[in-house]
Formats: C-alpha cells, structure tokens, sequence
C-alpha cells in the first residue's frame, strides 16, 4: 500500500494542467516578449492567465506579477514594502514567530540593514494570534505587517481579514503569505484589505517552479532579479508559460472544488484526530476548528520524528515531521517551539497533509501504522524508560 500524506510539502500536478500545459512546450513556444506571430500567441497566453488569476483573486490582472515560486514573492513583498517604509523614515515590521522561513529569513536580512522586527507571539498549542495584537504592535514608524494565511506545519488559520482591516485603518502595507491556503480557501484579496499575497503553483496541483505576487496598484515594487523589462520591469526573465498557464488551470480547478473538497477532508480529517488522540502521551498541535482540513499534526512524547517518518515509509506513508523546506534539520521545528512544545516533545513530531484520494481505509491503515510505530520506537528509547520509571516527567 502506498499513502501520499505531505501535501502541504507538494502535490501531484493535476492531469488538467500537465494538459494545458503542453501546447505550449509544442506549437505555442515563441517568446511573449517577441513582436513576431509566434510571440505574440504567447502573449496572448500569458495575458490572458494573468485575467484569470486576478479574477480568482479578485484583483485587477495589472496587480498579478508572476514568480518562481512562494519564495520569490514574499520576498519581494517583503523588501518592497520595507524600502518604501524606509523612504518615508519608517523601519519597523511586524510579523509572527511561526511564519515561514521565507520570511523570517527575509526579516532577518532587513534587521541587518537596520529594520526593526516585532515577532508576535503565537498562543500556546493553537499557534493562534489576533488583530487586536497586532493592532497593539503598531507603532507610527511600521512600514509592514507581515502574517501568514495558514501555518505550513501546524494548519492554523488566521484572522486575516479583521488584520487587513486594522493595517487598512492605520495606512500600514498588509502582506499574507498564502502559499498554503490559496485554492483551499476562498481569498478574496479587495475584500479581505490584503496588501500584497504570495502562493505557489505546487501546493494546488499545478506545476513546481512556478508562482505569484498579487501587489495592490499603488505599491512601487524593489527589482529583486534584474535583467529585461518582463513583468513590467519588475521581474526580469523570460516568463515560464507553460508554468504560469498549468497554474492559472490548476487553481481554477481547486477553486471550483473548494466545497467539495473540504466535505471530503474534514470528516476523514476528524477520524485521524480522533485515532492518533488514542495513542497514549500524544498531542494535537494547532487549533482545532480554524485550521486547514488537510492538516493533522501531532507530537509523541518520547520518540524522533526522524525515525517515525523512516519506518512510516517502510509502511507505504510519506509523511513530514514539519515543514518540507527544513526536514533535513536536526533542530526542532520553530512553530513547535514557538507555540510552547519543549525541546524533546518538539523532536517528535509528525505533519500528515492529506489530499482529495484520500479514502477512510487509508485513514486507518494511517492510524493503525502510526501507532505501532510509536510503541516500537518507544519500547526502544531510554528516554522513554526513563518516563515510565519515572525519572523524568511526562510534558504533554
């Protein structure tokens, strides 16, 4: 049996947009920069894509810049907002302890060139925060509020609308990093005041290497790849098409089955919950009603999620044990950190991102193999030992 569990790290790209896709390696191939016959279809293409997404949106196509990927467009998001700050004598950003490390990373670079960064707490467990903290954080010199729509490894979803509100009301430049929530979650980017939102093709069924900045008109964007005048000079390099349409196809695809899908997860999601709780000294992490219904994550006390993913793949499961991007790391992950899982509780952790094949026999062939899991690596571990003997104490 084979169970693709980590779809929070990738998904399969969906037979409709390696479909769509295909023209254009075959016959639309020409350059959408070229003035000829075979470039000008392919400007019609990409144009036309651009329509599309911001229609998803809600946007204008004129705010829809594409980019490589999530990456590429936090960080854009993120330095064009602070240099604008910056202009005006403002260098103070406001993000969250459990953002991706795009874009702590980002944040950690502009504290180099002398931004000031507020990490907002997350509540303990749920990784939760609120406007009114954000609202509290604000001070006259904030350029930026940076908060992610849903966490990549614990689910939990943001109040981002009431945030976008606050920044709207105080003039403060709103960015969400939506990779994980667009096509799982209706966005609508003018009614939600958000600013500036990045995504990723990949993480909705459409092709890897290939994403999108949506910057509200009005935002003077900072070049981060330099070169030719693509993507209004704010993006140099020769546009991935058939990327950019897989994409486009792809989310319209998730977006349309946004209600269907989520009927089919959050049950299936329930039922894993419910298994894994049974599994003595485990713990859910993230909140448990507003959370993406993909996502389960769990920590077992007295294990290492390395070994626990190890032999979970000899069973035919791929799962994480956090986020795709630091899963060759022996450090503990942020989030878990940051929403109070100690060292040790941290390190045995286990993110299941289920998809829309899931089925419940799946479900409880997942539950039934994790559980064996656990009590084989346990029987194994002196850590373990120790808290049954009592010489130490049981943290969760």
């Amino acid at each position: 049996m084979k169970i693709y569990a980590d779809n929070a790290a990738t998904t399969r790209t969906s037979r409709t947009a390696i479909d769509a896709m295909i023209p254009y390696m075959e016959s639309i191939y020409g350059n959408p920069s070229s003035l000829y016959e075979f470039g000008q279809e392919a400007k019609v293409a990409l144009e036309d894509a651009r329509s599309r997404m911001a229609n998803i949106l809600g946007c204008e196509p004129r705010e829809i810049l594409f980019t490589s990927g999530g990456s590429e467009a936090d960080n854009q998001a993120i330095i064009s907002a602070a240099y604008l700050g910056a202009k005006k004598g403002k260098k103070h950003i406001i993000s969250t302890s459990v953002e991706h490390h795009a874009v702590l990373h980002t944040l950690n670079k502009l504290a180099k060139e002398g931004f000031e960064i507020t990490l907002l707490p997350v509540e303990p467990i749920t990784g939760l925060i609120t406007a009114s903290q954000v609202e509290a954080a604000l001070r006259e010199d904030t350029a930026l509020v940076t908060v992610m729509y849903a966490n990549n490894e614990i689910g939990t979803i943001y109040p981002i609308s009431e945030i976008g509100a606050v920044c709207k009301a105080h003039d403060v430049i709103f960015h969400t990093d939506a990779v994980q929530a667009v096509g799982h979650i209706n966005i609508n980017v003018k009614e939600e005041n958000i600013d500036m939102l990045s995504l990723s093709a990949h993480k909705f069924h459409g092709p890897r290497g290939v994403g999108a900045l949506y910057c509200r008109r009005g935002i003077n964007l900072t070049n981060i790849i330099e070169g030719g005048a693509q993507e209004r000079g704010k993006r140099a390099g020769t546009e991935n098409l058939p990327g950019i349409v897989g994409m486009t196809v792809a989310l319209e695809e998730a977006v349309a089955n946004i209600e269907k899908t989520t009927c089919h997860l959050l049950p299936l999601r329930a039922r894993l919950i419910a298994g894994l709780s049974k599994i003595p000294h485990s713990s859910l992490n993230g909140d448990k009603v507003s959370r993406l219904p993909s996502n389960v994550n769990f920590c077992f006390e007295g294990i290492e999620g390395e070994s626990l993913l190890l032999l979970l793949d000899d069973k035919g499961i791929a799962a994480s044990s956090g986020s795709a991007c630091t899963s060759g790391s022996l450090d503990p992950s942020h989030v878990l950190l940051a929403i109070g899982r100690v060292h040790d509780v941290a390190h045995g952790s286990l993110r299941l991102s289920i998809g829309e094949d899931i089925t419940e026999s799946d479900i409880d062939y997942i539950i039934e193999s994790v559980a064996s899991v656990v009590e084989y690596l346990r029987n194994m571990s002196p850590i373990w030992r120790d808290l049954v003997n009592g010489k130490r104490e049981f943290i969760l």
